[in-house]
């Protein structure tokens, strides 16, 4: 598997993997913590060398999980961990940006992580109710200090990446891009290309919507998708159109819609690493065989040509709506 290079000294394996579903989000009483270790070696073993993460994620219990299962591989691969938002009563989260949370989170991310240095430290979420001048100056004083190598975002707006970045290197953005996810292609994307920063896709298979394995009405009581408009009965149902449009790709190079919906995100520029997630050795394969498929220019019109999903939230929606509806990864 080639390497993308996010920014200058910072390079990953073109596709990662997001590992958030193996402690946090969906389908909770499916877990099992050691087919997650047995996906995370594999994956190694694969070539993938970059793993995305976050404090907030089980919550905790995921950068733990991480922390074992890589700690022989820590010369070979990169973790990318996020702060920002903490837990509150009933599965949600709030936000806390303050300098002396986001130093306390850096610390307690290293530890359960057992490293040194956070390779990419994310800002989950922009807080309202700080600053982002504040937030971002705190991340690079942990740089300076040795504590983390580069920094990253998560869903702020241009206005928000353009204002940061003027204060300390932006070395990645992470937002949700799929055949289903575009908003940010036009905007986005384009400042990233402009300022050779690097662009993290999740959910690129639309939280495993766009695999065409997940039919209407299978989402299950403490699924975080069922607050998503999107995995509404009847949505689901009417989105099958942009399914079916993925599978008669896919058979014309013998793949599968979750390939072509991850090697379509890879069309998009040479700074774009998708992140799939999963805590299945069958999907994990299946994901990193992607990097193998060649998109032609008919495969790129045809699905230019499909609909637009039913039930895909705006802008407003997606930075309103509290955790975990619009978190972790597919």
């Amino acid at each position: 598997m080639r390497h993308i290079k996010l920014t200058d000294g910072f390079s990953v394996s073109e596709i990662g993997l997001g590992c958030s579903s193996m402690s946090h989000g969906y389908g909770p009483a499916d877990r099992d913590d050691e087919e997650s270790v047995r996906v995370l070696h594999h994956a190694v073993e694969l070539g993938i060398n970059f793993f995305d993460t976050a404090d907030v994620y089980g919550p905790f219990t995921n950068e733990l999980l991480l922390g074992k299962a890589l700690a022989a591989h820590r010369d070979e691969v990169k973790i990318a961990t996020k702060c920002g938002l903490v837990p509150r009563p009933g599965g949600k989260f709030g936000r806390d940006c303050r300098p002396e949370h986001l130093r306390a989170a850096c610390e307690g991310s290293l530890r359960r992580l057992g490293v040194e240095a956070i390779d990419l430290y994310q800002l989950h979420r922009v807080d309202p109710e700080v600053p982002i001048e504040e937030s971002w100056g705190a991340l690079a004083d942990l740089v300076a200090e040795g504590k983390v190598r580069a920094l990253g975002i998560s869903h702020a707006t241009l206005d928000e990446i353009e204002r940061v970045h003027a204060i300390f290197p932006i070395a990645a953005v992470q937002y949700e891009l799929s055949v289903w996810v575009t908003k940010n292609l036009g905007d986005i994307l384009p400042w990233t290309q402009r300022n050779g920063v690097g662009f993290l896709a999740f959910c690129p298979i639309g939280r495993g919507y766009l695999s065409g394995v997940l039919g209407p009405g299978e989402i299950a009581e403490g699924d975080s998708r069922r607050g998503d408009p999107r995995f509404g009965t009847e949505a689901m149902q009417r989105n099958l159109t942009i399914v079916d449009g993925l599978n008669r790709i896919a058979e014309r190079h013998g793949a599968t819609a979750a390939q072509v919906a991850i090697a379509w995100i890879m069309t998009k520029g040479d700074n774009v690493v998708p992140i799939p997630g999963t805590r299945r050795l069958r999907w994990l394969r299946e994901n990193a065989a992607a990097a193998e498929l060649r998109m032609t220019q008919a495969d790129l019109r045809d699905i230019a040509a499909l609909p637009p999903p039913i039930g895909e939230m705006s802008w407003d929606q997606v930075r309103s709506v509290p955790e975990p509806a619009v978190s972790g990864t597919d």
